[in-house]
C-alpha cells in the first residue's frame, strides 16, 4: 500500500469530509438536523432510525475533529479558519459576494469546515511530502 497521498487522496479524504458536513446540516433542509426538526421542533418524532444515524453522525465528527487537532492542533484549526475568513473577506470586498446572501455565506463556512477537517486527515501525508519527517506510526518493522 502506497504512503503517498495525491490529489485524488485528498479530494477523497474532502469528499468524506463534506459529506458529513452537509449529511449533518445544510440549508435545503435535506440533512439530518432537517430530518429531525423538520418545519420547527414541534414537529420532532424521535425513534430508532434518527438515533442511528444520529450516533452514526457523532462517531464520524469524532474521529474527524480528533484526527483533524491530533494533526494540526489548534493553531492549524484557527490558521485555517482565519485563511478562509480573509477568503471569504477578499469576496464579499470585491463584490463577488453580499454580506446579504445568508444562504451563501452558510455555504462557504460549510465548505471551509470541510476543507479543515480533510487537511487535518491529510496532514500526516502532506508533512512527510514536504519535509520528509515520518510520523511514529509510519515507522514498520
Amino acid at each position: 500500500m502506497s504512503k503517498e497521498i495525491g490529489m485524488d487522496g485528498f479530494l477523497l479524504r474532502w469528499a468524506l469530509a463534506l459529506a458529513l458536513v452537509l449529511g449533518t446540516y445544510n440549508p435545503t433542509g435535506w440533512s439530518y438536523l432537517g430530518w429531525v426538526f423538520g418545519d420547527g421542533v414541534r414537529d420532532v418524532h424521535f425513534g430508532p432510525p434518527i438515533l442511528i444515524v444520529g450516533l452514526i453522525l457523532l462517531i464520524g465528527w469524532i474521529f474527524l475533529v480528533r484526527t483533524t487537532f491530533q494533526a494540526i492542533g489548534w493553531l492549524g484549526v484557527i490558521l485555517g479558519g482565519a485563511l478562509f475568513a480573509a477568503v471569504i473577506w477578499w469576496l464579499v470586498d470585491v463584490g463577488w459576494i453580499s454580506l446579504d446572501a445568508t444562504g451563501i455565506l452558510t455555504w462557504f463556512a460549510l465548505i471551509v469546515i470541510s476543507l479543515i477537517l480533510a487537511v487535518g486527515m491529510a496532514w500526516s501525508h502532506i508533512k512527510r511530502r514536504l519535509t520528509g519527517q515520518l510520523n511514529v506510526d509510519d515507522v514498520e518493522d
